[in-house]
């Protein structure tokens, strides 16, 4: 069996002198990151997802590891924590929230094809695919990525390191500039949080 090469090694380390400066390197580094996001990427991620909620699609969102945390993480802040009762709530459904549907899907047709399968299953035309990857090259991410598009689906990127093959591939890019997984996923955290409670907030003032 070919073991694949533990990603920890592409980590950029930080000063280990003392902890203290550990994460001071680890601050500067989230906030360079954060500030490189494309912003015009950014708002046209926002604008997709508030078109969708108007239209009432379905967003589907998939990750590895914690990225997959990170989709359950925004699910759970998209659906509930943008709900105002005035508004048509955004439907947000996670690849990687069934335990039984997701392994199914692997057991049966491959790991590569655990997301893919999920979306020809159930999604349609005119839904929203939201990839999180801080590589942007997992294997299953691309295959969803490129199904996706095959369906009809407007798809959106979240990835670090150099955005991979998924930055490439999707119709809206958020890439963060960093080369440290803990730094990537904390600034897709971030932006999660950030389109959350931007869209909530410009509910509640009628914007």
């Amino acid at each position: 069996m070919n073991k694949r090469e533990d990603p920890r090694h592409l980590n950029r380390p930080f000063n280990l002198e003392s902890i203290g400066e550990h994460v001071k390197g680890y601050a500067g580094a989230l906030c360079d990151a954060l500030l490189s996001v494309d912003w015009n990427q950014l708002q046209l991620a926002v604008s997709e997802i508030e078109s969708a909620r108007k239209r009432r699609a379905r967003l589907w969102v998939a990750g590895n590891g914690g990225s997959a945390a990170i989709a359950d993480h925004l699910l759970c802040d998209w659906v509930k924590g943008t709900f105002t009762g005035s508004h048509a709530p955004i439907h947000v459904h996670s690849l990687v929230s069934s335990t039984a549907l997701l392994t199914a899907c692997a057991n049966d047709f491959g790991y590569d094809a655990c997301f893919e399968r999920q979306l020809e299953m159930q999604a349609q035309p005119g839904d929203l695919l939201i990839c999180i990857s801080s590589s942007g090259n997992s294997a299953n991410i691309l295959a969803a990525l490129r199904k996706a598009s095959s369906m009809g689906l407007k798809t959106i990127s979240v990835t670090g390191f150099s955005g991979g093959e998924s930055a490439k591939l999707s119709d809206i890019s958020l890439h963060v500039a960093a080369h440290n997984y803990g730094v990537v996923e904390d600034c897709h955290q971030i932006l999660m949080h950030n389109v959350a409670q931007y869209i909530y907030g410009r509910s509640v003032v009628g914007a």
